[in-house]
């Protein structure tokens, strides 16, 4: 079974199409580097918890969205031989600044459990 990567990204609203083209600049790299699916998706409909939610998780302020993304490898040794090549690939560096705070970014990786398919 494949691996995951997770991410919780506050971005500011007014960046949704600046986010877009760098995820679109981004996941040729990631595809070359062995992703097999790249999803990066905009909040919609976020409710606020009791205890938490994806809002808080990133400390989002009012005008930003949190975006939802993740990317799925063969498995986890390509994710990390991956993740180990990427640090060094000047091509990141070429993409400017982020439009978000990456400091607020939450990732991890998961092995998935269950898969209904397509």
């Amino acid at each position: 079974m494949s691996y995951i990567q997770g991410f919780l990204v506050p971005v500011p609203k007014k960046n949704k199409q600046v986010y877009s083209e760098l995820a679109a600049k981004a996941a040729p790299i990631f595809r070359e580097y062995g992703a097999i699916r790249i999803r990066e998706n905009w909040s919609d409909s976020v409710p606020d918890g009791k205890v938490t939610d994806f809002k808080r998780a990133v400390k989002a302020k009012q005008d930003e969205a949190v975006v939802f993304s993740w990317i799925e490898w063969p498995d986890k040794a390509t994710c990390d031989a991956a993740t180990e090549k990427m640090q060094n690939d000047e091509r990141w560096n070429e993409m400017g600044d982020m439009p978000f705070d990456g400091m607020r970014m939450m990732w991890a990786g998961f092995e998935p459990v269950f898969d209904s398919g397509t």
